[in-house]
Order: structure tokens, then C-alpha cells, then sequence
């Protein structure tokens, strides 16, 4: 099977319209209905079922979906790995969403940069829960991730600190001078809406950097993981949730990495956050 067969039926079976998957794919529509053909007479299975009015996905299309996408995101994935390692000047590529590394990313940096394999890191932020899309398509080496909140499915991990929830408020807000919270005690609350989906009824927040500018506003609190506290605005405070979840941060990086100045970062990461304690990050 071709690489560029697959991209072709993909794209028709994403869109289930030849018209419009020849207008993503920036080619005419009759040599894409062949490349289709072919590929079904050479797989022996017929994975489009097409009549006048529609086109719809067999079994077997849906399978050869599910299993094009990875397999197309994997060599997405393998040229980009491949031209940063031939680059002059190798560079590991961290990702990581504001403020999810619970502090320890500077000291990761600076012990990093003292190891006899290391090279330069660039760290690349971004949104809320794109760290996985990027470490799976090769735009990065390496990702900060959360348990139970984000993706970790087919990674290498290595845990790094397992924290406490709390919950940020105004300072003015009727919990603020408590000691500590039940879940319980914010029934009513408003809380953000990670994803559109969300069924709370808050804002979305599609940056963690929103988050404590709506809670100033009084638009909203949230329970988030305790080295929050490390860089909390004046104005908010942050409550122990006795029944809170335990969150445990994380590092990630491919199956299939053999990397030396990763897995030497990877050893950092850990021996960094060894030598850390719930208490001095949320101190």
C-alpha cells in the first residue's frame, strides 16, 4: 500500500464526497476515484460503498480509517524526527500547556544543560490538551502530560509528582478564609468548561493563562493541582480540597525513541523531581 493511496482514501473518507476531498487534496477528481479503485482491487475489499447520492464507509473502510490515520500520522511523525536529528545543531522539543510543569522545569533546564549528552531544548507552549496531537506527530520530542486529565495512551512516561487538588477563589469569595473544602462545599459553583462539550456551565477556557483572570472576575472558580499556588495573583487564594483527585505530572516521548540526549533529559526530569515534595511546590 502506498503512502499516497492511503492519504487519498483518507481524505475521501473523512469527507465521503470525491468532489471535496479533490479540493483538500488540491487534485482533480477522476485520478482520485481511481487511486481509490486501485487501492480496493488491491486490498481485495470494497471500503466505499458509493451510490448517486452519497458515499458511505464499509466495514472494512472504517478500519482502513482508523488504522490510515495513525499510520499517516506515524510517518508525519518519522520525517519530522528524522530532519531535526540531521540538523547541524540537534535540539530536543519539550511541550507543555502554561504552567504544566509544577515548577520544575527550570531546574530540569539548568541540570539538563550540565549533562555531557545534552543539547539545546526548546520549549514550545501550548493550548489545553494539545500536548498529545504535537508529541504524536513529531512536532515534539517530548511533553508534559497530567494523569488523569490528559492522553498518555501509547507514550513512554516516566512519573515525575503527584499532587494535591486545591481550589482557587477570589479573595472576597464566602469559602476564601477556610482552612480547607469538600467537593461538597461547591455544589453550586460555576467552574470552566474545558471543551465545548463540557457539561459545566462556565466559560471555556482554551488557555490555562484565562483561568485565573476569570476567577478574578468572578466569573467562575476552579479546582486545579497545587503548584498553582506558586504563581497565584494577589487577588486569589487557593483552598486544600480534602476529597479532591490526585493529579500526577508526567513526561512523555515516543515508543520508539532511541534518543541518548532524550532519555538523558528523561533522567534529569526524574532526579530533578525526586528531590521535590508536594509541600515545598505548593509552599
Amino acid at each position: 500500500m502506498e503512502s499516497r493511496e492511503l492519504a487519498y482514501f483518507v481524505a475521501v473518507a473523512e469527507e465521503l464526497n470525491f468532489s471535496r476531498a479533490a479540493a483538500r487534496l488540491g487534485i482533480a477528481q477522476p485520478p482520485l476515484s481511481r487511486a481509490v479503485q486501485q487501492l480496493e482491487r488491491r486490498l481485495g475489499v470494497t471500503l466505499l460503498e458509493r451510490t448517486s447520492r452519497q458515499v458511505s464507509l464499509t466495514t472494512a473502510g472504517e478500519v482502513l480509517l482508523h488504522e490510515g490515520r495513525k499510520a499517516l500520522t506515524t510517518l508525519e511523525s518519522a520525517e519530522r524526527r528524522t530532519k531535526r536529528a540531521g540538523r547541524v545543531d540537534p535540539r530536543l522539543v519539550l511541550v507543555m500547556k502554561p504552567g504544566g510543569d509544577a515548577g520544575l522545569l527550570e531546574r530540569i533546564l539548568a541540570r539538563y544543560a550540565a549533562h555531557p549528552e545534552a543539547v539545546e531544548v526548546e520549549v514550545m507552549i501550548c493550548g489545553i490538551g494539545e500536548q498529545e496531537a504535537f508529541l504524536r506527530d513529531g512536532t515534539a520530542d517530548l511533553a508534559m502530560l497530567r494523569l488523569p486529565h490528559d492522553d498518555a495512551t501509547g507514550f513512554a512516561t516516566e512519573e515525575l509528582l503527584t499532587e494535591r487538588e486545591v481550589v482557587v477563589l477570589r479573595r472576597d469569595h464566602r469559602l476564601a478564609g477556610r482552612s480547607s473544602v469538600r467537593m461538597a462545599d461547591l455544589a453550586d459553583e460555576i467552574f470552566p468548561r474545558w471543551t465545548d462539550d463540557c457539561p459545566a456551565g462556565g466559560p471555556v477556557i482554551r488557555d490555562t493563562g484565562q483561568v485565573t483572570q476569570l476567577i478574578a472576575l468572578g466569573r467562575t472558580i476552579a479546582v486545579l493541582p497545587e503548584s498553582v499556588t506558586l504563581h497565584l495573583r494577589r487577588d486569589l487564594v487557593a483552598v486544600p480540597v480534602l476529597d479532591g483527585h490526585l493529579t500526577t505530572l508526567l513526561i512523555a516521548w515516543s515508543e520508539e525513541s532511541r534518543s541518548r540526549p532524550l532519555a538523558a533529559f528523561v533522567r534529569t526530569a526524574a532526579e530533578v523531581a525526586a528531590g521535590t515534595h508536594i509541600a515545598e511546590v505548593g509552599a
